[in-house]
């Protein structure tokens, strides 16, 4: 044993006084463009060649250079000539449609977006667009990144909440007076359906703790999405692997419930359950966002616990 130690211990200085050199500008011997690229991609995310797809109407572009179309705006007769020029040199670009980012540019002398964005079609159809036009037009060419931005939309979210809310209340009553089984209140001998509620609820959470706390990590993940927890930031894997629990739980669930009870009551409770579940995510990721949802998440674990033992 005492040889092993002292093996490991003389292998431990060897590192240690290992040289790696001294470290010269040749390690990062990147060009100008290279390095305002990096720069761009760390503060927005995405740079050239990366893929969009158009969600928007249309989304209209400008064959013009940007240089050309920053001009003082004392000068209204060129603005005037230059906005006709545009209208002629337009191309728009229809919803679904990919494109592709060909060209960044950044024009200090453009008083309503410096950043310009040549974003492609295909080989014959490209222009020129501001970021901020751009951005609120399109989504990531990724079904996953393109399931965030509907879910992340405040008016759906807001809708989903009110017929959620009001479908499901009607829901429980009526199971509840037919005496169904059902979540926390007629529940089945199984702890899987309130783990699935409260992997529903911490999940949703943690979701909305991200965008609260971390925007740009959660802006980064939305941007280059990835369903491996380990190749994400910490918080980020959490999330992910909590999705992946869900999946794993709510597959076990189903199983417990269709040996447990006869199939036309295992649906109904499985419909229960649905509803409980969208009315605790809705709930959930909406008094978050105002820091009301963590003293309920405690309050739930409490009330969930309670109702099972008993």
């Amino acid at each position: 044993m005492r040889r092993l130690v002292s093996i490991l211990f003389v292998s431990v200085l060897l590192c240690g006084c290992y040289n790696r050199g001294p470290i010269t500008p040749d390690a990062w011997d990147l060009t100008e463009q290279q390095l305002d690229s990096i720069s761009f991609y760390t503060t927005h995310h995405y740079t050239q060649n990366y893929n969009f797809v158009v969600t928007g109407d249309s989304l209209v572009v400008v064959a013009q250079q940007p240089e050309d179309m920053s001009v003082p705006e004392v000068v209204s007769i060129e603005l005037e000539s230059i906005g006709e020029e545009k209208k002629k040199d337009s191309i728009t670009i229809r919803r679904h449609e990919h494109v592709v980012v060909a060209d960044i540019k950044t024009v200090p002398s453009d008083t309503i977006d410096s950043i310009w964005v040549k974003v492609a079609r295909d080989q014959l159809t490209f222009g020129w667009v501001h970021e901020n036009e751009l951005l609120s037009k399109v989504s990531p060419d990724d079904p996953i990144s393109q399931f965030i931005d509907t879910f992340s939309n405040t008016h759906l979210l807001v809708f989903l909440a009110f017929c959620v809310l009001t479908g499901a209340a009607y829901g429980l009553r009526l199971l509840m007076r037919k005496g169904c089984k059902i979540v926390h209140f007629n529940d089945i001998k199984s702890f899987y359906p309130t783990a699935l509620c409260l992997l529903i609820a911490s999940s949703a959470v943690l979701y909305s703790s991200i965008q609260l706390f971390g925007p740009e990590t959660w802006r980064h993940f939305y941007y280059h999405p990835s369903l491996n927890p380990f190749a994400l930031p910490f918080w980020l894997g959490v999330f992910v692997s909590s999705v992946w629990a869900l999946i794993i739980v709510a597959i076990a669930t189903t199983d417990d419930v269709s040996r447990m009870l006869p199939l036309g009551e295992a649906i109904l409770y499985l419909i229960g359950l649905a509803a409980v579940c969208a009315v605790l995510y809705t709930v959930f990721s909406i008094t978050t966002l105002y820091y009301i949802g963590y003293p309920l998440l405690i309050a739930y674990y409490y009330f969930a616990i309670k109702r099972f033992r008993h």
